[in-house]
This record gives structure tokens, sequence and C-alpha cells, in this order.
């Protein structure tokens, strides 16, 4: 009985019970930013991706932000298989030293970790992860469309 309580306990207190896995916390080959940042990298000519799916996006996005949505069906983990996804990567600017901002629904939407290591992957040289994503720059009262 006591096993089976433990059991209870510590998924009930995980992220695992509620369904909801949080990316990592870094990403080789990316830097991870935060809304300002992010704003700051727009107004450089950085190119803003949204990761989500198209009823997200049409809802409200980051203004300016160009729609590549990211389909996964591979595992929520660090070291997912690419292989399983689809991401219209080409879609993407052509220029690998474009600076690239990737973003979805924040730290427990797992698109746009793997779109940014899909990136790192193609070669793109300047990935920015915008971990919190759309709830942060909302928070931050930043202008959507």
């Amino acid at each position: 009985m006591k096993l089976v309580l433990l059991v209870i306990s510590l998924f009930s207190s995980s992220h695992l019970f509620a369904g909801k896995v949080e990316t990592p916390s870094s990403l080789k080959g990316a830097t991870i930013v935060n809304a300002s940042k992010v704003k700051e990298l727009q107004s450089q000519g950085a190119v803003v991706v949204d990761t989500r799916k198209g009823l997200e996006f049409a809802e409200a996005h980051v203004k300016g932000a160009i729609h590549v949505p990211y389909k996964e069906k591979s595992a929520k983990v660090a070291d997912f298989d690419m292989k399983k996804d689809k991401w219209k990567a080409k879609k993407l600017p052509k220029d690998k030293n474009t600076k690239l901002v990737l973003y979805c629904n924040g730290k427990t939407c797992w698109k746009s970790f793997k779109s940014s290591k899909t990136a790192v992957s193609m070669g793109y040289k300047n990935v920015y992860w915008f971990r919190g994503g759309m709830p942060e720059w909302k928070k931050a009262g930043l202008p959507t469309e």
C-alpha cells in the first residue's frame, strides 16, 4: 500500500501526470532568448517563425512572424527522431546566416525546440529559440496580429 501511495504521489507531482513535459533548458547550437530579445532581433531583420498549428497562428501570432508549422510524431525528448516529424523547412530563408527566431506555446511546447534543433542540424548558424513563446510574448504586452 505504501508503494502505491508513493507512486501516486510521484506521478501527481510530476509534469508527466499532467501530460506536460517541459522542454530542455538549453539547446546546443541555438541561443535561448526572451521576448524583449526577440523584439530586438526582429528589429534587426531576424525572421520570426511560428511553429504552431494553423488555427493557433490564425488566432494570434507575433506581429510579422511567418508560419512554418512543425508536425510532430516523435517523442517529447531531447534526442527525438527528426525523421518521424514533418516540417516544411524549405519555407525558411535559403541563406544559412539568416537570424531565425523559432517559437510555439511556451516551455511545454516541443515544436519550437524540435524545429530549432532541426534548423541547427540543417546548418543554420544564427538560431534563436524563444522558449517562452506566445505566453511570454502576450504577458509582455508585445504586438500580435
